[in-house]
């Protein structure tokens, strides 16, 4: 009961926090047990949360005059994507995977970031020019290779 109360009052502040889910996943292991046993792996994730919690960035108001940036990382775990500009964070938005999108190539969970930002910050990025920042290698050689045309 009282992981569920932390896990509520910690939610509200998901979008101050990189890696939220990340950081949640072990917690919420433990409500599937029949049997409550707090790990040291559970501890760990506690203090790591209740950390970034207790040393929240400060955030940066969005400038629309400026490309926005989108930093993304995919696990099998969860996602995580930072909103910025010039280096200065605006916000940020972590999800768990769900079974379905944790056995595809790292790639397609790149991919399913970079849509997840879209779709939760239409205001900030549609019709607008914006980079991504991904350390996927296929993606860096996607951008980077020559299309050729046949002759």
């Amino acid at each position: 009961m009282e992981i569920c109360e932390s896990w509520g009052l910690t939610g509200f502040y998901r979008c101050f926090v990189r890696h939220y889910s990340t950081f949640l996943e072990p917690l919420k292991d433990l409500l599937k047990v029949v049997v409550f046993s707090w790990s040291a792996m559970a501890m760990s994730a506690f203090n790591s949360l209740k950390s970034a919690m207790t040393s929240l960035p400060v955030l940066t108001l969005p400038n629309f005059a400026i490309p926005f940036d989108l930093t993304t990382d995919a696990s099998t775990i969860a996602i995580s994507v930072v909103l910025s500009q010039q280096g200065h964070t605006i916000t940020f938005v972590s999800k768990k995977m769900c079974p379905q999108m944790q056995t595809p190539s790292t790639y397609v969970r790149e991919l399913y970031a970079i849509t997840k930002a879209v779709k939760k910050w239409p205001q900030y990025l549609l019709r607008r020019t914006f980079r991504v920042f991904t350390n996927h290698k296929s993606f860096k050689q996607l951008v980077n290779q020559m299309i050729q045309m046949p002759e």
